[in-house]
Parts: C-alpha cells; structure tokens; sequence
C-alpha cells in the first residue's frame, strides 16, 4: 500500500495511547481536510496508520464518517531519510522490503511524509554482463526509477553474466573481447577488437554475433567463439526481464516477459522498456 500523494496523508501528534479503542474514539465524528485520506498518528516514539472516510460535501473540512486502522505501534516502522522521496514508488518500496511485514512511515525528502508496505512490491530482473560492476544495464534501470520515470513499486533484481567465468571455457592461448572494460582479468595474451590488434593463431572471441562479424571482416578468418550476449542466457522462469542485444538498434523489443534494449542503450530506452514490461498494472 501507497499513498498516491503524501499531500493525502496527514501526520498528527496526539496524546492519547495508540490503541484500536482510542484511535477510533478520537477519530469518528471528527473533521478532516478534504484531501485528507490517511492519517499518521505518532504519540511518543510510536506511530499508527489509520485510513479514514468522509461524509459527502464540497466543504474543504468534512465528518470522518469511518475508518480502518491500517496500522498499530507493534507492526509500523519509522524511519528518517531526507535521501527517500516518499513520492517515489520504487524508493519507497526499496524501504519496505526491508521490513517485511511493517508498515514503514518514512519522512524523508522535504520532510514530506508518506508509508508504504511490502507486500505491494514487484520484482524487475536486470540480466547483463560484468565487468565493470555495476553492469550499464542496472545502473540505468536504477536511474530510470529514481527519476520517476516509472511509477510503480518495482524492485530491481541484477543477474550477471560474469566474463572473467567465460574465460575460463577458452582453449586457444589468445582471448579477444569486444573492448576493454575495467576488472577483465587473464592469464591468456588479452587483446580488444576496438583496438584492431594484430593477431597471430588462433584466438576465442569472448562476445556477440555483430563481433563475430566484425573479427571476421578484420581477420578474415572465424574465431573460436564463446557467445556473451545476455538474450541468449534468459530462462524461461516467466520474471520480468530486461537484457541488452545489439541486434536491437533502437527503442525496446518486448516478447512476453522480456523486453529487449540496444547495446547502447539510453535511460529512455530502458524506462519505455519497463513501462512496456509493466503495461498492464500502469493502466489499472
């Protein structure tokens, strides 16, 4: 559960114990803002959350007509972060899932205060090849949540293709990659094909279908080829996914469960990808 707005939620300091009793005698046949959906009751160091309904009107304040305790002080969270901007689903989420079955209030950006629960969350699998770490895929997604460019509580969970691992599967005594990268370690001769080498004997192309081409066209020989390119790892587990693919040139491709984006890919690129991912609980 999420507000839609922190504006809909109401913080009040009583001084009454935060008991299902107490909360329902000083709530019904009280008045509140119009807005006003949710109230976060603090008393001490204690906090409840309690979703309240109005009488009919235009008024700006109107009779709570009922209400349903959301929370008491046993099952709800505080926590203090002006890093968290409450209006940010995915953050807000990220929040709760570290206390499973709470409530979490969060004050956070502003002081804007907002809560959140857990078990709204849904889960984004980042698939892509490291090093470097973190992968330009997570890295992206990341940004494109924080920047509020998808409005749901998505968790992101990074799954690697580690290349360091498949170089372990090369035979010849020369590797090639597609281009360096941070972290790459060998006992092997290393060479880039960005940097057109010259290469002797045989040699493994640790890298996708375009590289393999392109060795191809510079060496004019076929290499021993170990594949990289992430679409070629995805399970069929039904996650929602996202990889990279250089046979995508632009935009996303999505096929069920998976959306594709260019190797090169933007922070749009990737937001219009979950989007599309999510399509259907973003038009609920």
């Amino acid at each position: 559960m999420l507000p839609d707005h922190c504006k809909d939620v109401s913080v009040r300091e009583v001084n009454f114990p935060l008991t299902e009793e107490e909360i329902a005698r000083h709530t019904v046949g009280k008045k509140a803002y119009t807005r006003t959906e949710f109230i976060v009751l603090k008393h001490g160091d204690q906090y409840a959350v309690v979703r309240i309904f109005k009488e009919g009107g235009v008024e700006l304040f109107r009779l709570i007509s009922a209400h349903k305790v959301i929370a008491l002080p046993e099952s709800t969270v505080f926590v203090h972060d002006e890093e968290i901007n409450v209006l940010n689903q995915p953050q807000m989420a990220s929040i709760a899932l570290r206390y499973p079955g709470k409530t979490v209030v969060v004050q956070g950006l502003f002081n804007h205060v907002s809560f959140a629960q857990a078990s709204e969350t849904v889960e984004l699998h980042i698939m892509d090849v490291v090093p470097p770490k973190p992968s330009k895929l997570s890295y992206l997604a990341k940004m494109a949540l924080d920047a509020g460019l998808v409005d749901l509580p998505i968790i992101l969970k990074e799954e690697t293709i580690d290349l360091n691992d498949l170089e372990h599967d090369v035979r010849t005594d020369v590797v090639v990659f597609p281009c360096r990268a941070s972290g790459l370690t060998s006992g092997k001769k290393v060479f880039f094909l960005d940097e057109t080498p010259r290469i002797e004997g045989n040699a493994t192309l640790i890298g996708c279908e375009l590289s393999k081409r392109i060795f191809q066209s510079i060496y004019r020989k076929k290499p021993e080829f170990i594949s990289m390119c992430p679409r070629e790892f995805v399970p069929s587990d039904g996650k929602k996914r996202i990889v990279k693919c250089c046979q995508v040139k632009e935009g996303c491709e999505v096929e069920g469960d998976l959306a594709v984006v260019p190797w090169g890919a933007t922070v749009l690129d990737v937001a219009s990808a979950i989007r599309a991912l999510f399509k259907e609980q973003l038009d609920s």
